[in-house]
């Protein structure tokens, strides 16, 4: 039982943080663009953007650690 809730809680923990991460993205996007007529648009893809890039970035970390600890 607590492996169901441990695993729904860590999925809720990992879509909350993506959340607010990349709600961080957008703003300081909107900051530094905020004289732009296109400052939505330009946040946003930043935001998904970035989005779409660290979780590649993540994914070959996990590999990376994943291939370390089956040196030791």
């Amino acid at each position: 039982m607590e492996s169901k809730i441990s695993r729904k809680r860590h999925i809720a923990k990992t879509i909350t943080w993506r959340i607010v991460a990349s709600a961080t993205t957008f703003g300081l996007a909107w900051l530094f663009f905020k004289e732009d007529p296109h400052v939505a648009e330009k946040a946003t893809g930043i935001a998904i953007a970035e989005s779409a890039i660290k979780m590649i970035f993540y994914y070959f970390h996990e590999r990376a650690w994943y291939k370390y600890n089956a040196l030791k």
